[in-house]
């Protein structure tokens, strides 16, 4: 079975609709029964929807639930600030989430988050444990502190000055993609990079994107009011998905899966820092089914 994923496949998921709240709009798609249960999947730092699989999102409501994925504000086709010039603090980007789920009329649903999207899920389990049904949490760091902390492995100096130096031209499409190619390459294990695949969303999420290199903002924005709480009271059902060589967070996923009561680990098998790729989903979506039943 292939997975290839042209320019225009995200269309398969339905129109692109906007969630406006609190002076921003939202770019967000769904696929699936809206009666079925509601899955959130929430992206990492500077990543639009696009690279969440279109055909991951349709596999995902195939086996009964409901898909929703949305553009970080400074991504893809939500509202979008300067460079260097965000208006808004980490808090925000978590409460997007909500303001996405009221969107779409969901007061609870499964949320699914990838590396910063794990850390904003962590956030709300614990702030809004009413508006999360279940946490997964993939490729992604304690968001909280914790006793052991000092004790993680640190990222791979493989990674040393990949995100060193100023982005491309926002008019230099070709640049753009390289880039966001050339930082999949390094993120992905080994033997687990597909060039045609990552090189198709990343011409899909530069050209869907306000401005492509407005997801720095991310980086730059105060974090805001602090989240308060430890994941020891973390109370909704979680499940941890990490790779064996994920270079950013080598060896995080254990011990964030031992800091939350209850928690379940998934290991991937040479799998990186990066959403699990297809050759994974035969073991990703059966975990992913039961998690949210």
């Amino acid at each position: 079975m292939t997975h290839d994923i042209g320019p225009a496949d995200g269309d398969a998921l339905g129109p692109e609709l906007f969630a406006e709240a609190d002076g921003v709009r939202l770019c967000y798609q769904h696929v699936g029964d809206p009666a079925d249960p509601t899955v959130l999947l929430v992206g990492g730092v500077g990543s639009s929807m696009d690279w969440w699989p279109a055909d991951l999102c349709a596999a995902f409501a195939a086996a009964g639930r409901h898909v929703v994925r949305y553009d970080h504000r400074d991504t893809g086709r939500s509202t979008t600030c300067p460079p260097g010039e965000p208006d808004y603090t980490g808090r925000d980007v978590t409460e997007d989430a909500l303001r996405v789920l009221d969107a779409v009329g969901v007061r609870r649903a499964h949320l699914v988050g990838l590396s910063m999207g794990g850390a904003v899920v962590q956030e709300l389990a614990l702030e809004h444990p009413d508006r999360v049904a279940t946490a997964t949490l993939v490729a992604t760091s304690r968001a909280f502190d914790g006793p052991h902390d000092a004790a993680l492995p640190p990222s791979s100096p493989d990674l040393d000055g990949l995100w060193d130096g100023p982005p491309p031209d926002p008019a230099d499409t070709a640049a753009l993609v390289e880039a966001f190619v050339a930082e999949d390459r390094a993120l992905t294990g080994r033997g687990r990079f597909n060039e045609a695949r990552t090189r198709a969303v990343a011409a899909r999420a530069v050209a869907r994107s306000v401005d492509p290199t407005a997801g720095g903002n991310h980086v730059a924005a105060s974090p805001g009011r602090p989240f308060t709480g430890t994941l020891a009271e973390l109370a909704v059902p979680t499940l941890v998905v990490h790779g064996t060589e994920d270079p950013l967070f080598p060896g995080h996923g254990p011990a964030l899966a031992a800091a939350i009561p209850g928690a379940r680990l998934l290991t991937l098998d040479g799998v990186g820092h990066q959403v699990p790729p297809p050759e994974s989903w035969d073991v990703l979506l059966p975990a992913l089914v039961r998690h949210t039943a």
